[in-house]
């Protein structure tokens, strides 16, 4: 008989944990999550930043220094098997003041003391080399190569999508309501869709991580969330750096990051706000932290475009856990395992985490056999707006919609969202969503996010899941696109 591996959490974290334990035999492998899709929870709205792994002090942060350096490392490679959007820009890390160029010393040490590669300090000519736009007030940077970006909701999809194709299980919409501990062992969880049995449990729950642990009688430090906020600006914006730049960093923050995202806009953010424990989906944009935002950023980037270019705002939660390093690793209950406390940079260490996971499970005693044939390669959906116009007229011949541009900002066509729709439903997404689609494919996320398409998505979505228009969501259940019946309000016109 197996051991059944329950990871409770299907962000970048928990997805990447079932990935890497879908290599062995003798696991059955499920993932849960309370929202429609995975991805949706912290992972949802940060940088998207791989970070290089300079910035955590390995003798206060052992975990986070340790696993983002190896995270960024692993990351190279993840990237080419699943197929996912990247870019290796590199990023600079600048200094404006004499005492500024301090903390660049100390990051250097810091860098080599955690194996980062390459790093170096470069004098003010050389970083207006490498970014001729940046603030003629820099004195002097931290250049570290091996810095790049994904879109982490693309990323964390990509994982699952693998993960499936391994035998992973996936439970959307699916609430933990309980742990059971029996003997000082853990047993199973009781959820919203029935008694889930299981030999082990993986705390990959975000912002709840504590609540968990807390259910299974685990001691755990407090979480509270740490809000950012973000501008993004239209693809046409300009100009746009062409590495990541930041700030020297704080106690609390990397500071608000200037930087061109993978699909080509200009984005500016995060600041760092902590928020009450009970304010864990607290999402909402607010005028002072984006103003702080705005300000922070045109000190590294005095050229930003005007406000009018500007097509969306937006705000993440991390989980900032008491003590500051992540929380991985067996507990005092038998077969529960924490992946969790993963603030910055979770999203670049989700990969090394995943590893010590797996190592977890053999300080359990749990013997893993790796498959003779385990998939490691996974394709995504093909994008019309990378391909030439002659390459999307033999397409659009070939295949009829492909001709039947959907989303005009980004060129998406029919046939993507058809894609997306069935890999939807092959990671369990039950619920139609819009948000489900953008994330897969670029749709609602261009110029006038989602004017021109929405009502096009909305129909295609309402006929591929066999739903009425008013059934489709936004993000899923209470947040329909509409109320009524269309039918009724057109024969009260008529």
């Amino acid at each position: 008989m197996g051991v059944r591996v329950v990871v409770v959490g299907a962000g970048v974290v928990g997805a990447s944990v079932a990935r890497v334990l879908s290599r062995y035999e003798g696991l059955e492998v499920h993932l849960i999550d309370t929202n429609p899709d995975v991805g949706w929870g912290v992972s949802k709205a940060n940088t998207g930043i791989v970070h290089g792994g300079y910035d955590d002090d390995p003798d206060r942060f052992p975990l986070r220094a340790e696993l983002c350096a190896l995270g960024n490392e692993i990351w190279h490679r993840w990237v080419e098997e699943l197929d996912i959007p990247h870019a290796w820009s590199g990023a600079l890390v600048v200094a404006l003041e004499g005492d500024q160029r301090g903390e660049l010393e100390s990051l250097l040490e810091r860098g080599r003391r955690n194996g980062v590669p390459e790093l170096r300090i470069v004098e003010r000519e050389e970083a207006l080399a490498l970014e001729p736009n940046l603030t003629p007030d820099v004195e002097a940077a931290l250049w570290a190569p091996t810095v790049g970006q994904i879109h982490p909701v693309r990323a964390t999809v990509a994982i699952v999508e693998n993960a499936v194709d391994n035998g992973v299980r996936v439970h959307l919409e699916t609430e933990i309501r309980g742990v059971k501990v029996k003997g000082g062992e853990v047993r199973g969880l009781e959820t919203s869709r029935g008694f889930l049995e299981a030999d082990i449990v993986v705390n990959a729950a975000g912002l709840r991580a504590d609540e968990l642990a807390d259910m299974a009688g685990v001691e755990f430090p407090r979480i509270r969330p740490r809000r950012g906020e973000y501008w993004i600006f239209d693809r046409s914006a300009g100009p746009k750096p062409r590495r990541v730049l930041f700030p020297t960093p704080t106690l609390t923050s990397k500071g608000v990051v200037v930087t061109t995202e993978v699909s080509g806009h200009l984005m500016i953010g995060p600041n760092a706000e902590d928020l009450p424990p009970d304010a864990k989906d607290d999402v909402g944009n607010t005028a002072k932290g984006l103003e702080e935002v705005w300000e922070r950023a045109r000190e590294l980037w005095p050229r930003l475009p005007s406000r009018r270019l500007v097509i969306r705002t937006f705000a993440g939660l991390r989980p900032e856990p008491e003590g500051g390093d992540f929380v991985i690793g067996t507990t005092e209950v038998w077969g529960f395992v924490n992946a969790a406390g993963t603030r910055s940079p979770g999203l670049t260490a989700a990969p090394a985490i995943a590893l010590r996971v797996r190592d977890a499970l053999v300080e359990l005693g749990i013997e893993l056999r790796e498959k003779s044939r385990w998939k490691a390669t996974r394709r995504d959906i093909e994008s019309t707006i990378d391909l030439s116009w002659r390459e999307r007229a033999s397409r659009a011949r070939e295949d009829p919609f492909r001709g039947r541009v959907v989303c005009r900002c980004n060129l998406v066509t029919e046939r993507e969202v058809l894609e997306a729709i069935e890999r939807m439903r092959a990671v369990g997404v039950r619920t139609p969503s819009l948000d489900s689609v953008k994330f897969r494919t670029g749709a609602t996320s261009g110029t006038c996010q989602g004017s021109f398409c929405r009502v096009r998505l909305v129909e295609i979505l309402a006929r591929e899941f066999g739903v009425p228009l008013w059934g489709v969501t936004l993000k899923g259940r209470g947040s329909e696109v509409g109320v009524g019946d269309v039918k009724v309000l057109l024969r009260g016109r008529a």
